[in-house]
C-alpha cells in the first residue's frame, strides 16, 4: 500500500516554518509501516530549505521515504501545474476528526494484530492537541 503522511502536525508537532517535537511514536510506526512493506511517500507543504531540513531531519531519525511530494521517486514536477498523489492513504492532521495519534493509526492499518512495541522516546512529545483545563485548574491555577 502507497501511504502519503504529512509532516508539519502529523509527524511533529506544528512549529511551521521550524520544525516541532517529534509526535509521540511517529518515527516508530513509520520504520514499522516500511518493515510490513508499505511505500511510504512525505507529501507536505513545505519547499525548498524547508523540505531539506524536514527530510534531514527524517533520515537523522532513521526515516528514508519511497518519494517526497512526488507519486515515485523519478517524477518530475510541472511548474504551475497542481500536484496530486496517488497513494492509498493519507495520514494527515488536517483530516475529518483530526490526527488520532500514531498508535491509533498502526491500528487501523494493521488491526490483524502484530503491536507495536512502541517506546516512549521523548517523554515531552504528546499528540497535537491541547488538554483543556478543568474548572478547577483554572480556578486554582493548576
Amino acid at each position: 500500500m502507497k501511504i502519503a503522511i504529512d509532516f508539519d502536525g502529523t509527524i511533529v508537532e506544528h512549529a511551521y516554518p521550524k520544525i516541532g517535537k517529534e509526535m509521540l511514536f511517529a518515527f516508530q510506526t513509520i520504520k514499522m509501516l516500511k518493515e510490513k512493506g508499505h511505500q511510504v511517500v512525505l507529501w507536505t507543504y513545505r519547499e525548498g530549505q524547508m523540505l531539506d531540513e524536514a527530510v534531514e531531519y527524517c533520515k537523522q531519525n532513521g526515516v528514508d521515504f519511497y518519494a517526497i511530494n512526488r507519486n515515485y521517486p523519478e517524477e518530475e514536477i510541472k511548474a504551475g501545474v497542481g500536484r496530486k498523489i496517488d497513494a492509498d492513504m493519507f495520514i494527515d492532521d488536517r483530516n475529518v476528526g483530526g490526527f488520532p495519534g500514531w498508535s491509533n493509526i498502526w491500528q487501523l492499518i494493521h488491526p490483524e494484530g502484530g503491536e507495536l512495541n512502541h517506546q516512549l522516546a521523548d517523554p515531552e512529545a504528546h499528540f497535537n492537541y491541547a488538554k483543556k483545563k478543568s474548572f478547577w485548574q483554572k480556578l486554582f491555577g493548576n
